[in-house]
């Protein structure tokens, strides 16, 4: 294991100050010691394309090496900023990543994980990012040489990091609710006042999760679900697309944080859905699962925003209050409708996780 205060003590040593990335289970311990940092030091950026944008801009500015953090799925949405701004051939701008490695070849994990997992390497070989891989304190040194490199010939370096290498705080991190509302008891409402017939596209995280978990524990039976194990971000244009090829009603879960990840995607639902889109934000303020994160949702004016891009009626729960006739509303309204909900964080202990995911699918595309 490693200490995290070993990790943030070399990139100081390297005059290293300025962090911004996408929070990740495995990395939940850097995040949890730069939680007490200035916004001029940190700052939790929307999408890992952006945090690599955040970082080239504070280069330019300091001539500092930034840090620049996120789990392996998000390098692909760091791509373009990596290879058509801070490559070597291109204005070769020094950076420093750390990536969490889900889906390491050594370690168990879930299909969407194994297949980035088993290419990470490749990956960043492919963009000539020299790497190494953090499993103990001597490759700290590793590390450490990788990252002069940087300094001295103006190129990215990266550290792969796999689940479990950093050790624990021992100072335990508390998840905060921002709102009361119970998820779990507004998740189940929501199932039971739904058209038998309807299909719910859930995000990945805990959305997913707790679907499926309240399916079994209740048996739950109105509708199907197709549940986005990873693309965070993606989920309204995967429900959109669907959406616009039926005439089910078509529920999209999604997460505070995947909204955010790829915001101009709502502006496209706004403008194109039909009568049968209904898009529901569970709003946490958190990043959830992955450490609760903070994602700054909480003071976005929903209603003016999403009118402004298109919806045409918007809905708000914040309590159990008349909860259920809002559902009903929300679901039978004959407009393409947004309604957010401010809940707390998720409270179920061991949710499970979607296993055979060519089945899942294929009983979601079944005609009813």
């Amino acid at each position: 294991m490693i200490k995290i205060k070993s990790l943030i003590n070399l990139l100081k040593s390297n005059n290293c100050n300025f962090f911004t990335g996408v929070p990740d289970s495995i990395l939940k311990e850097l995040s949890f010691s730069l939680k007490n940092k200035s916004k001029k030091e940190h700052l939790i950026a929307t999408n890992e394309g952006s945090a690599i944008s955040l970082g080239i801009g504070y280069y330019l500015a300091s001539k500092k090496l930034p840090c620049v953090y996120m789990q392996n799925s998000g390098l692909s949405n760091a791509l373009n900023p990596l290879i058509s701004i801070a490559h070597k051939k291109v204005y070769s701008i020094p950076l420093i990543l750390i990536i969490g490695w889900r889906g390491s070849p050594n370690i168990k994990d879930e299909p969407q994980h194994n297949v980035k997992g088993k290419i990470t390497k490749e990956l960043l070989k492919l963009l000539n990012i020299n790497f190494t891989i953090l499993r103990h304190n001597r490759d700290l040194k590793k590390f450490n040489k990788l990252i002069k490199s940087a300094k001295k010939n103006k190129s990215i370096v990266a550290c792969l990091i796999e689940r479990g290498t950093l050790e624990k705080n021992k100072k335990k991190s508390v998840s905060r609710d921002y709102y009361k509302l119970d998820k779990e008891f507004f998740l189940k409402s929501l199932i039971e006042n739904i058209p038998k017939k309807s299909r719910i596209i859930s995000s990945t995280g805990y959305n997913s999760r707790e679907l499926l978990y309240l399916r079994k524990n209740y048996s739950l039976s109105k509708g199907k679900d197709f549940y986005m194990v990873g693309g965070m971000g993606h989920t309204s244009s995967v429900a959109l697309g669907y959406s616009l090829s039926t005439k089910k009603k078509v529920i999209c879960i999604d997460g505070d944080g995947s909204f955010l990840m790829h915001l101009g995607s709502i502006k496209t639902a706004g403008n194109f859905s039909k009568d049968n889109f209904k898009y529901v934000l569970l709003n946490n303020n958190t990043h959830n699962s992955v450490g609760s994160q903070n994602t700054y949702a909480d003071n976005i004016n929903f209603e003016k925003f999403t009118k402004a891009l298109g919806f045409k009626k918007f809905y708000s729960i914040k309590n159990k209050k008349n909860l259920k006739n809002k559902i009903k509303k929300f679901i039978s309204e004959k407009s393409a409708s947004f309604l957010e909900v401010k809940i707390a964080n998720s409270k179920i202990k061991n949710l499970p996780r979607p296993k055979n995911l060519i089945k899942i699918k294929n009983e979601f595309m079944k005609n009813d």
